[in-house]
């Protein structure tokens, strides 16, 4: 349970760290300009300065992208592997549900635990404030509710499928009633996903409680296969530009001639 909130932690982590660093890849044209703008004061200097500066910032410009660039790829790399192992434990939780169901019942108790604690701490800080005795009761109700979810996960877990079987039926029946009245472009899918919602409800419902010892652990663990594919496809589409960058970049390089003294 801590390694799985570890690794989507780690996962959102690198996507807030690695994609604003892609901007890196893109900004060789303005790093041209600035070495192109610094070349202008060398004329009215000796030839030996002249020529050194033009060699350090012709490495300056050759080493930096590329550092930034290999650097952002060990950070997509790393974004792929966490992905992989999500889809990982998401197809081992597709595989045993009771024990995934199970894990996201101690995680939610878990969650609303902290949370609860997070909350009487902030209202304990903010005493004087109009909202303390609303904080207070916030807290202490997620607190009481962690308590129950951890100590009655088979309990919980029956409420929760109860709620979600009702969920998908009165939002299958909302979207067949609101596609037949407006009429719009997607009737059709409409229909199909309203059919399909009701069916899942009634599914659940005609096969409660004994529904509750997989139903949660699927939909757990579906979200956890499709938040790994989602990762997968962010660091592999990534590398794919960074490479086409570095093409363009040194495309340029091999089509220059000799240089003329």
């Amino acid at each position: 349970m801590a390694v799985v909130m570890a690794l989507r932690f780690a996962g959102w982590l690198m996507t807030t760290v690695a994609m604003p660093s892609a901007t890196v890849c893109f900004s060789c044209g303005s790093m041209r300009r600035m070495l192109s703008g610094q070349a202008k004061p060398m004329i009215g200097k000796g030839v030996g300065s002249a020529a050194e500066e033009a060699l350090m910032a012709r490495t300056a410009h050759r080493t930096r992208p590329d550092h930034e660039r290999s650097k952002l790829n060990r950070q997509l790399t790393v974004l792929v592997l966490l992905g992989g192992i999500l889809v990982a434990c998401g197809l081992l939780g597709l595989i045993y549900t009771g024990l995934a169901t199970l894990t996201s019942m101690l995680l939610f108790g878990w969650l609303l635990l902290i949370g609860g604690v997070v909350g009487l701490l902030h209202a304990v800080q903010s005493r004087g404030e109009n909202f303390f005795w609303l904080a207070l009761v916030v807290a202490a109700l997620n607190l009481a509710a962690g308590v129950i979810v951890i100590l009655h996960p088979h309990g919980t877990a029956e409420a929760l499928t109860m709620f979600a079987a009702l969920l998908f039926l009165s939002g299958g029946v909302f979207r067949l009633v609101g596609g037949l009245i407006v009429r719009g472009p997607q009737l059709g899918w409409t229909l199909v996903q309203g059919a399909f919602g009701i069916l899942l409800g009634v599914l659940v419902l005609a096969h409660w409680p004994e529904s509750s010892r997989y139903v949660l652990g699927a939909l757990f663990s579906l979200w956890l296969l499709f938040d790994g594919l989602g990762l997968i496809a962010i660091g592999t589409g990534g590398r794919r530009i960074v490479r086409l960058v570095a093409d363009t970049d040194m495309a340029p390089k091999k089509n220059q001639g000799p240089s003329v003294s």
